[in-house]
């Protein structure tokens, strides 16, 4: 646990530690890095860890050429493995030399937006039933980043996939719940309380939200203990990410509950009390912002899980749905009486079939084709966090399609 809270209440994004990756309390170096948002920072960065890593293989292969070499620096690398360390062990660790970026700033920046939420958030799993304190493991996940989307199609604080997020949650053409901090929190609930159930380990139910509950099944039926499949598993999916899960989770509950003495320069906490209105049909966006006298933005922000499509009055909001208000004074909620008139609303949601995407197309052609504006296509099917690429046998949602399917 030590190495990673040295990562993130230590170490900005503009350092990177080498260390051994199976053992992370072995660091050889700490290096600079250009801040990620710099030009041409990936390259440069990419370079240096490279660099970083060739030079302490070097320096690994003259220990083992010389053991007894009089070089400071292979003397100081020697020191790490002590004296009883074998020819096979060093050159396994030849392999294993890893660079890990500082995540001070970002851990800060979580710490920021999770106030808003956190309490919230411990509420949930205190409701359940489950240890509040996992209500820290968005730190892990995102950085409480609600808009996070990974690489694997993760999606919000919670990092839920479309597979796993769609057992929990809605999401549709209209609503992406896995954006929203507070039902997506729901849903890590359950989630991690079904793990718990089948697994009796909370570092292994915990494992098993990065790894699986299949892969932590067949982890603990071999070794039995979390100890034992930590230093003795493996498997070709049991890799760097997860078998550091729960230690950086140990990490990120220390460093948020003791923010204040990780982080000297942390702004009071602000947040912004609210009470929800569940639409008896389906609310257009714009005649919701228009009759609470909201913003459009803030009421988006307010409601996250709101799909682009329904911002841009290509889908409704859905009958039922809660949506989320700012609580002024009580004057405000009176006047309103917490309710959207009938005349607002429609009873049907507006058309929005499917498409399977074919060989050949575009985005652009699809468009063309139904009758939409390339924006239409994206914001229905929230391409634009994916560099608006399709692939054949897509699904795509096809709002107030005029043309033919």
């Amino acid at each position: 646990m030590s190495f990673w809270l040295s990562i993130y209440t230590r170490y900005p994004l503009t350092q990177g530690v080498i260390h051994d990756s199976r053992y992370p309390e072995i660091v050889y170096d700490v290096i600079e890095l250009e801040h990620p948002d710099a030009a041409g920072a990936y390259r440069i960065n990419d370079h240096r860890m490279r660099q970083a890593r060739a030079t302490y293989r070097r320096i690994l292969d003259r220990l083992l050429q010389t053991p007894g070499c009089d070089d400071p620096e292979v003397k100081r690398v020697a020191k790490m493995f002590g004296p009883s360390a074998t020819p096979d062990q060093l050159k396994k660790a030849k392999r294993r030399i890893r660079c890990q970026v500082g995540q001070r700033d970002r851990f800060r920046d979580g710490l920021i937006r999770s106030a808003i939420h956190i309490d919230a958030i411990r509420a949930i799993f205190r409701n359940a039933g489950l240890p509040e304190d996992l209500a820290y493991l968005p730190h892990v996940e995102s950085s409480f980043n609600a808009q996070a989307h990974s690489k694997s199609g993760a999606v919000g604080i919670w990092q839920f996939t479309r597979r796993t997020g769609r057992h929990y949650l809605q999401i549709d053409a209209a609503l992406d719940e896995r954006l929203d901090p507070i039902r997506a929190s729901e849903a890590a609930a359950d989630l991690l309380k079904t793990n718990y159930r089948r697994l009796e380990s909370w570092p292994l139910a915990i494992t098993a939200y990065n790894h699986g509950i299949s892969g932590m099944r067949r982890a603990k039926r071999r070794h039995k203990t979390y100890a034992a499949i930590f230093q003795n598993y493996r498997s070709r999916r049991f890799r760097f990410a997860s078998r550091n899960f729960y230690p950086e989770f140990l990490a990120a509950r220390e460093a948020a509950k003791n923010a204040h003495h990780y982080f000297d320069d942390l702004p009071p906490s602000v947040g912004r009390p609210t009470f929800q209105v569940a639409p008896d049909g389906f609310a257009p966006f714009k005649a919701v912002s228009a009759h609470f006298k909201l913003d459009s933005r803030l009421l988006h922000h307010l409601n996250p899980a709101l799909r682009p499509s329904v911002i841009r009055g290509l889908q409704d909001i859905p009958a039922g749905y809660p949506i989320r208000l700012p609580s002024h004074e009580w004057q405000y909620r009176l006047a309103y009486n917490a309710r959207i008139p009938h005349t607002l609303l429609n009873v049907r949601q507006k058309p929005c079939p499917v498409y399977r995407v074919r060989k050949g197309d575009t985005i652009s052609s699809i468009a063309r084709r139904h009758n939409l504006s390339v924006g239409d296509v994206v914001a229905a099917n929230n391409l634009s966090k994916r560099g608006n690429r399709i692939f054949v046998n897509q699904k795509l949602h096809l709002p107030i399609a005029k043309g033919r399917l």
